[in-house]
C-alpha cells in the first residue's frame, strides 16, 4: 500500500505491523480435520495459529481483544482552531470510539487474512461462483459470522473488465475467469454494524500494469488528502488529478485512464454501507466537509472507456430501503421473503446466492413485489461501455480524534 504520509515511526510500526500479520499468516497450520471441523493449530507459546484455507475467527485469534491497529497518519490542519483542542481533551474522545474502533480494527483483520488467502488461490480458468463462494466460506470463518452481530456486510463484487461494480454470480452462472480479464474484488466485514468495505483489483497480464497503478495511486491519494475537515470536493479534484496523469497501451493503442465521473466513495454509517456523504472522485464536487468521528471508504475507479457507468446485466445485488415507510404487501410469498430479509440481513446488502442458501425458493416474483413496493431496492451492476476496461482500489478510514486511521491497510496495498 502507498504510504499515507506515515513518519519513521510509522515505518517502524508498520514493519512490527507486517511481522506480526506474517505470525498469524494463513499457510502456518493444516487443513481442517477430517469431517470439516476447524483444527486451529497451536503454535508455541499455546497461541492459536491460522490454517490454509482460514478456517480460525479473529476472536479465537486474538483472545484478548486487542486487534492490530491500521495504518495512523497525522493530520494536517488547515485551521488554528483545531489546534486549541487539547491533547487531555482529545484523549478523553478517543476513549469514547474505543469500542467501535476495535470492532472496526476486529473486522479489518478479517478481511486482510480472507484477503491473502484470495490472493493465494484466484488464477484463470477458475469458475467465479467457485471464487464467491471459497471467498464468503473464508469471510464467514474469519469473521466468526454470527448473526446481525458479526458477519459480511455486503455481498462479493466480482466484477469483470468493463463491469466496474455490483456484480456477482447468481445461481446457475458458468462465467469463467479468463487470462486476460481484469477483476474487481470487493468485499465487506462488519462486527455489531461496524462495516470495513475494502476492495482491490487482479490482473494476470502486465498489459494492465499501469491501469492497476493509476487507480492504486488515486485511492492513495484520497486517503492522503482526507481528514477532519477535509473538503468532499477538493478531495475528488485531487484523486482525478493523480488518476488521469497515467495512461496505458493495449493492442498498440494508448488510452487515457480516466476517473468513472459517476462512481465514488462514501460515508459509512452502523449497519448501512452509504452513510450518506459522497467523496467524489472526479473535480467540481461540493465542498461538504469531513468531520470528526466519521467513517468513510475512500474507493476510486478507473477506465479505458468513457468514464460513466450505466445500469446493465442481471440483477444480483438487492438491499432493505433503508428509510422505507411501512407497506402493505399484497402476497404472502412477499410478506414472508421480507420477514427472511429482515431477520438475516437487517439493512445491509443481500444477493440472490445468500438467499439460496438460507433455503428460499422461488422468490424472484416476491422479489421484485418487494422492489416495487420500494420496501427493497435493487442495485444492478454498474458498466463501462463494452470492451473497455475498469479498474478499482478502495480502503476504509477512521477519523479519530488524534489521527486518521487507514483501518483496512495491509502489506497488500
Amino acid at each position: 500500500g502507498g504510504n499515507g504520509g506515515g513518519t519513521s515511526a510509522g515505518a517502524a510500526k508498520k514493519k512490527r505491523k507486517r511481522e506480526r500479520a506474517a505470525r498469524g499468516a494463513p499457510g502456518a497450520g493444516g487443513r481442517p480435520a477430517a469431517g470439516g471441523a476447524p483444527s486451529a493449530s497451536k503454535a508455541a507459546g499455546g497461541a492459536t495459529k491460522q490454517t490454509d484455507p482460514p478456517t480460525v475467527p479473529m476472536h479465537a485469534l486474538f483472545p484478548g481483544g486487542n486487534y492490530p491497529v491500521g495504518e495512523t497518519c497525522e493530520y494536517v490542519y488547515k485551521d488554528d482552531n483545531r489546534k486549541r483542542v487539547t491533547a487531555e481533551e482529545l484523549r478523553a474522545r478517543e476513549h469514547l470510539v474505543e469500542d467501535q474502533i476495535n470492532n472496526l480494527r476486529q473486522a479489518a483483520e478479517a478481511h486482510r487474512q480472507t484477503r491473502r488467502y484470495v490472493q493465494s488461490f484466484v488464477r484463470p480458468g477458475m469458475a467465479m461462483s467457485e471464487i464467491a463462494e471459497r471467498l464468503e466460506a473464508a469471510s464467514r470463518a474469519t469473521i466468526g459470522e454470527l448473526g446481525l452481530e458479526r458477519g459480511l456486510a455486503f455481498p462479493t463484487g466480482l466484477s469483470l473488465n468493463h463491469c466496474a461494480a455490483h456484480w456477482t454470480p447468481n445461481k446457475g452462472d458458468t462465467t469463467v475467469l479468463g487470462i486476460n480479464d481484469v477483476l474487481k474484488v470487493d468485499f465487506g466485514t462488519h462486527v455489531n454494524g461496524h462495516i470495513i468495505d475494502c476492495a482491490w483489483t487482479m490482473a494476470f497480464n502486465p498489459r494492465y500494469d499501469n491501469l492497476l497503478a493509476a487507480v492504486k495511486a488515486a485511492t492513495n491519494t484520497g486517503i492522503r488528502e482526507a481528514g477532519i475537515d477535509a473538503r468532499l470536493g477538493e478531495i475528488g479534484a485531487a484523486i482525478q488529478e493523480t488518476m488521469e496523469s497515467y495512461e496505458v497501451e493495449l493492442d498498440g493503442k494508448v488510452y487515457p485512464i480516466k476517473s468513472i465521473r459517476n462512481l465514488n466513495g462514501h460515508s459509512i454509517g452502523p449497519y448501512r454501507i452509504h452513510g450518506g456523504k459522497t467523496v467524489p472522485i472526479v473535480k467540481g464536487g461540493e465542498n461538504v466537509k469531513m468531520e470528526e468521528g466519521e467513517l468513510f471508504a475512500i474507493e476510486t475507479f478507473g477506465s479505458t472507456g468513457k468514464g460513466l457507468v450505466h445500469e446493465d446485466m442481471e440483477c444480483s445485488h438487492y438491499a432493505r430501503t433503508y428509510d422505507a415507510n411501512h407497506v402493505a404487501l399484497r402476497t404472502r410469498g412477499a410478506k414472508g421473503l421480507l420477514g427472511t430479509i429482515d431477520k438475516s440481513f437487517g439493512t445491509l446488502p443481500f444477493c440472490c446466492r445468500w438467499l439460496d442458501r438460507l433455503g428460499e425458493s422461488r422468490y424472484l416474483l416476491s422479489l421484485k413485489q418487494l422492489c416495487d413496493s420500494g420496501a427493497v431496492t435493487a442495485y444492478p451492476p454498474l458498466c463501462d461501455s463494452k470492451g473497455s476496461y475498469t479498474a478499482q482500489y478502495e480502503h476504509t478510514i477512521f477519523l479519530r480524534p488524534t489521527c486518521k486511521e487507514v483501518v483496512s491497510r495491509g502489506d497488500d496495498y
